[in-house]
């Protein structure tokens, strides 16, 4: 049996672990996984003045160096894979092979961000081009923006904490975590793990706790920038906390995905199946709404039922597993009810519909009603909803009544539908010949309307991350005097 991992907080150089804890029962294992220190007012305050304090000497690291240590910490994830997928499977359910896609995503990032670090500049701005900068030369640079909180979530804790953390850095800013409650030892061990490939102490520094922590961190005027991942509501809730600083919000999804006619419907089938369920659809674009044109309606449904069918669910810690559990038994428990709904309005379910505790059976909903939970509302949660469409422009206009708007799929060989969905959808990303639930971490990412503000992979938060400063020379330039 694994031991009980200590999560302490990081606040000016030093690990934290007496005082107050809170314990995380691992939904799966049901029995305590790991033990967090949580963060006190005067934590708050220390952390709030050492991350102003360090930004000066964080700033002055050259990207090069930056760079170098984020390469180190790239190296390091690779070599820890299978630790920290195990750590994942206790604290969250989540599948071995799952949590290793996670990791190798980790790595990725931090080897992504380093190259960002490195193409870092500015730009000679071409001021003699009018006639009251002739004579004069006007020079930029990207700038730290000053110290960043990063709110992190608990689906993605190791991945979508590399992603804001190394962005953050690599921009020669200081950081404070705030982790999720569900999984404090995935995020302090990604931490330390910084800390050992060479990241300054000041540069980092992490605090546990639950939605106070959270408030008055983003109230704080030290705070130049708040990158926050969760659910709308909380995300409001930051939002209005923050004030007038820079606050970038990755938020909820309600992801469509459309078949039509001339897809391989086989392949759709095993793509929506594999993507659906990854870590119990617990994902902003897990699959959640299947479109499919009412002539292979019916043979998408079969295909798809058989291909979710074949899914292995149980322990995440056995290799074999493809869908663990939900993150606890209320998420599960939410999931069922929702089904259940769907049923008493006229919907099928071909496939799943129970849970025993935190895990929720892989379940196809066929047919819903259109006002369904499961068709209006974020499920976040092993279930796939699929519904028929007769036209095109008719489909289009029923994902885009959704209030999210993150990622679509697509299933299709025809260009001319695919350049009408990339311009008509209303969302922030579209796959095509794959489902929604597809990311590159090295491209943007995020939404519009309810789905958030701004774009995370490191190149686009980096961007967010600084700002711009001028230098204009009066008397000396570069363009020619007359």
């Amino acid at each position: 049996m694994d031991a009980v991992h200590e999560a302490e907080c990081l606040i000016a150089g030093k690990w934290l672990s007496e005082g107050p804890h809170s314990e995380r029962v691992g939904p799966y294992v049901r029995r305590i996984v790991s033990r967090a220190r949580l963060a006190q007012p005067d934590d708050i305050t220390t952390a709030l003045h050492y991350a102003r304090q360090g930004a000066g000497a964080v700033a002055r690291l050259a990207p090069a160096t930056r760079a170098a240590i984020l390469e180190r910490a790239s190296a390091a994830v690779a070599a820890r894979t299978e630790e920290f997928a195990r750590l994942l499977a206790l604290e969250l359910g989540k599948p071995l092979k799952d949590g290793r896609g996670e990791m190798l995503r980790v790595a990725d990032t931090f080897a992504v961000a380093a190259a960002e670090a490195r193409a870092i500049g500015g730009e000679v701005l071409p001021v003699a081009g009018w006639a009251r900068g002739v004579g004069n030369t006007a020079i930029t640079q990207r700038a730290p923006a000053g110290p960043v909180l990063a709110i992190t979530p608990f689906n993605a804790p190791a991945n979508l904490l590399a992603h804001k953390l190394a962005a953050s850095f690599a921009a020669g800013n200081t950081t404070i975590v705030k982790p999720p409650p569900q999984a404090p030892a995935v995020s302090a061990a990604l931490v330390r793990l910084l800390l050992d490939a060479g990241m300054p102490e000041e540069a980092v520094q992490i605090l546990h706790g639950g939605g106070d922590v959270g408030a008055r961190l983003c109230a704080a005027p030290e705070i130049a920038v708040v990158s926050f991942t969760g659910g709308v509501t909380a995300g409001a809730a930051v939002a209005h906390a923050a004030g007038p600083k820079r606050v970038l919000l990755e938020l909820g999804g309600n992801a469509a995905t459309i078949v039509c006619e001339d897809a391989d419907v086989a392949e759709a089938a095993r793509v929506c199946a594999r993507t659906g369920y990854s870590n119990s659809g617990q994902s902003c674009i897990s699959v959640q709404r299947v479109y499919v044109q009412r002539t292979r309606f019916e043979e998408f449904t079969q295909a798809l039922t058989g291909e979710v069918r074949a899914l292995t669910v149980g322990d995440p810690l056995d290799p074999a597993t493809d869908v663990g559990s939900m993150v606890d038994d209320e998420a599960a428990g939410r999931v069922a009810r929702w089904t259940e709904e769907a049923v008493r309005g006229g919907a099928v379910v071909t496939t799943g519909g129970s849970r025993t505790g935190a895990v929720m059976a892989p379940t196809v909903v066929v047919a819903p009603p259109t006002d369904a939970k499961v068709v209006c509302e974020e499920v976040f949660g092993a279930l796939v909803a699929v519904l028929p469409y007769d036209g095109f422009d008719e489909v289009v206009q029923e994902c885009n009544r959704s209030p999210y708007g993150l990622q679509a799929g697509l299933f299709t060989h025809d260009v001319r539908r695919i350049v009408t969905a990339w311009r008509e959808l209303e969302v922030g990303g579209l796959v095509v010949n794959g489902s929604s639930n597809f990311r590159l971490d090295h491209i943007p990412f995020g939404g519009v309307k309810d789905s958030g503000v701004g774009r995370e992979s490191p190149r686009w938060m980096i961007e967010d991350f600084t700002v711009t400063k001028t230098l204009l020379l009066r008397g000396l330039t570069i363009w020619g005097e007359q």
